[in-house]
């Protein structure tokens, strides 16, 4: 038997034997992400042994990559031919190889420029999925399809491993941008958002921005004409050089000055709201760093501040969850956000239970139930 059939029908068994004892599995691959979630618990299920880029075509700009495969392993191999993953999935944690590919669907989290080129679940093409049945069910491939009404794709991104295990996964690449540019403004919070929403407005390259401690860095991408002629008509200050990439990476994996200066006994919370929500006053006066244009604003502030901070996004027409639990109470300590309605309580959980009738995988990783 070819090693990766072994490896494959190994979990397989692991899992079958799983739903028969019911006993719960926490699929992980290289735990960058073990701060997220509730508590984790049930026995690891280690995806990195499905490794390796099973097809690549840059041509076509569709790659399909097993899930235990490293996340810079892949992003290497789409760089030699010039191509990128444009959604910027964080790596987190201090080892270069612990991020996997499997894992950055699964949390379906994306980096700075996700305001401008879409997330996780819009370059998912295909996912081979291991159910709670030990049955490996293929959905999509490398075009898009939906099946039986929903489009699993695009469920399993953000699904943090409760629907099942990935064994392998179809992604759209894109060619990465002739041009690049950084610019730096000095301003207060409102007067970034202002500017965001107008430049918003305008047919310009924007494809990232970052606002914290009275500065505005805004990234911009595309052409080489729309870069320049962007960068004369939007004045601020051209930035160059090497580390201003390493801020922006800094950035996506939450390493900048501004996340490592969080105090022990404050969580990081993550507010999603309108773009055009202005500046929200924040329990204990302190200034989020905002991202996606105004749409992600990350605020740190205590557990006993969830209440305020949910009401707050709630009443922009946003939601806020907490992201990363006080250092105190990591790894797992970090809750989700209870979903929106109780509709969409009732399809996720019909989801779960057709995909994971015995509730083996990932107990604890998402909202009650999940």
């Amino acid at each position: 038997m070819h090693g990766m059939d072994f490896a494959l029908s190994q979990i397989t068994e692991r899992v079958r034997a799983a739903a028969a004892d019911q006993t719960p599995l926490r699929i992980r691959g290289g735990g960058s992400k073990d701060f997220h979630g509730l508590a984790l618990h049930g026995e690891v299920l280690d995806t990195r042994v499905l490794r390796g880029i099973v097809d690549y075509e840059p041509s076509e700009l569709v790659v399909t990559v097993r899930s235990g495969t490293p996340l810079a392993e892949l992003e290497a191999a789409l760089a030699a031919q010039g191509q990128c993953l444009p959604f910027e999935p964080p790596h987190f944690g201090a080892q270069p190889q612990a991020a996997t590919v499997g894992g950055m669907v699964a949390a379906g989290l994306s980096g700075p420029a996700r305001a401008s080129v879409g997330a996780v679940r819009d370059y998912l093409l295909g996912v081979v999925l291991l159910n709670g049945r030990a049955e490996l069910l293929t959905f999509g491939g490398q075009v898009m399809k939906n099946v039986a009404g929903y489009d699993v794709p695009r469920l399993v991104a953000g699904s943090w491993g409760t629907l099942g295990l990935l064994t392998e996964v179809s992604l759209k690449v894109l060619p990465v941008a002739p041009a690049e540019a950084t610019l730096r403004f000095a301003c207060g919070q409102d007067e970034a958002l202002r500017r965001l929403h107008a430049w918003g407005g305008q047919p310009l390259p924007l494809n990232a921005s970052r606002w914290q401690d009275g500065v505005l860095h805004l990234r911009l991408r595309g052409a080489v004409a729309a870069v320049e002629a962007a960068c004369r008509s939007m004045g601020g200050e051209r930035l160059e050089g090497a580390a201003v990439a390493a801020d922006w990476s800094a950035c996506r994996d939450q390493s900048l000055p501004w996340f490592a200066a969080r105090a022990p006994g404050q969580a990081l919370w993550r507010l999603s709201l309108p773009a055009t929500a202005p500046a929200m006053a924040l329990p204990g006066g302190g200034q989020p760093l905002v991202e996606w244009h105004g749409a992600l604003r990350w605020v740190q502030a205590p557990e006993s501040a969830g209440d305020a901070l949910r009401e707050a996004a709630r009443s922009v027409g946003g939601s806020a969850a907490m992201f990363r639990a006080p250092a105190a109470r990591e790894p797992g300590g970090a809750g989700h956000a209870p979903l929106p309605s109780r509709a969409l309580e009732q399809i996720h959980g019909r989801l779960k239970h057709s995909f994971d009738p015995a509730g083996i995988f990932n107990p604890g990783r998402m909202a009650a139930g999940w």
